[in-house]
């Protein structure tokens, strides 16, 4: 057998490049410790990321309305962006104003009468039928009582606790509204200057990939905070009409838990239906049924006509994303769960080869329509063929 004259004349080019060997592992290296990084980072800055998501979530809101006043007014995009800040703003600040100083005095009355309260409701639980039902519902109220009654004069460890928790509260909400101002502002140049990074032939379908989630996840906030409004509104007139403690506070709980799909209807009557049981069992009956009308009515007749076509992901992914939201972040990750679901199933669809159908499997379709036969009809000698091939 001949040997190769190539590796006759050069026996170096048999050996293996080391250095291009060695060049690889350390990009691969570097790569690896990057991505380790960003990670690290990421899990650092969380709260600055959720921050960050929940002001997008609020500008998202706001485009069409910037869109809106200067398709109507002959205002550049700056003062019509200013314009509708200043808009949002105000009624936040109206908003925290009215509702929260209400909602905290009312609170404090709730607890304060609570010790009476409970100890009413003891005395009633104490004459009920079989005994271990009554001390169920005995153990049940001291636990409650020793959850949320202050136990002696508060010191000064607890009112710096309270300053502090307000002043992050304050700066949060600060953080969250400037982050939005300058998103509105900058948006269009920060997409811009991203999608430079981008091949050329791939930047017009990123930038609409971008805008469908942007308007989508827009639909969904405004849709969310109708919902949240109503809620709060029906659930807070009901129980002023039924002389409930704290209507105020609890229809403001029931508007935040509102935003928690699925299980927020019912995270939003527990509160209500507690501080209605220290007041009487009937009250506490009364008031759940009430919620259950409201909520029902909210399902029924609002919610199709608020939310219609505004996310577009099928339940089970809802669902999904909701249990794998709250294993995560909790009550924080189930809220982002849904519209971080939206926004990659459009990327997703983009991704996918829209050009070649995939058939249909005629055992799963029970009783076609005609739309559906049709398109089976197509698809199946598409089928056919490409088993026969």
């Amino acid at each position: 057998m001949a040997a190769d004259p190539q590796s006759a004349e050069d026996p170096a080019a048999a050996r293996p490049d080391i250095m291009s060997w060695l060049m690889r592992g350390f990009g691969f290296a570097l790569g690896v410790a990057i991505v380790i990084g960003l990670l690290a980072l990421g899990a650092a800055a969380g709260k600055v990321l959720i921050l960050t998501f929940v002001a997008v979530l609020l500008a998202s809101a706001l485009e069409p309305m910037v869109g809106a006043i200067r398709e109507r007014m002959p205002v550049g995009r700056g003062g019509t962006i200013l314009l509708v800040y200043v808009g949002f703003f105000v009624t936040v600040l109206g908003l925290a104003f009215l509702v929260v100083p209400a909602a905290i005095g009312q609170g404090q009355q709730i607890v304060a009468k609570l010790p009476a309260l409970v100890e009413s409701t003891k005395a009633w639980a104490g004459t009920l039928e079989p005994k271990i039902l009554s001390r169920s519902i005995t153990e049940l109220l001291d636990s409650v009582s020793k959850a949320v009654i202050p136990s002696g004069n508060p010191g000064s460890d607890t009112v710096l606790e309270v300053g502090t928790a307000a002043a992050e509260a304050a700066m949060t909400i600060a953080t969250l509204l400037t982050l939005v101002f300058f998103w509105l502002v900058e948006h269009a140049r920060l997409q811009r200057y991203l999608l430079a990074f981008a091949p050329l032939e791939r930047r017009a379908g990123m930038r609409d990939a971008w805008n469908e989630i942007e308007s989508r996840l827009g639909l969904w906030v405004r849709g969310q905070l109708t919902l949240m409004a109503a809620m709060g509104v029906a659930t807070g007139i009901a129980y002023t009409l039924l002389g409930l403690p704290g209507a105020v506070l609890l229809g403001l709980i029931a508007a935040l838990t509102e935003a928690i799909p699925i299980v927020g209807p019912l995270l939003g009557a527990i509160p209500a239906i507690l501080v209605a049981a220290t007041v009487s069992p009937q009250l506490a009956l009364v008031v759940a049924g009430v919620y259950v009308v409201i909520q029902l009515i909210e399902g029924s007749v609002l919610v199709p006509l608020v939310m219609r076509n505004s996310i577009g992901i099928s339940p089970l992914l809802v669902l999904l994303s909701l249990l794998v939201g709250s294993a995560v972040g909790g009550l924080i990750g189930a809220f982002l769960a849904v519209p971080i679901a939206a926004s990659v199933e459009i990327v997703l669809n983009r991704l996918q080869a829209r050009e070649t159908p995939v058939a249909l499997d005629p055992a799963a379709i029970e009783t076609p329509d005609d739309a559906t036969r049709t398109e089976l009809e197509r698809s199946l000698p598409d089928a056919a063929g490409s088993s026969a091939s």
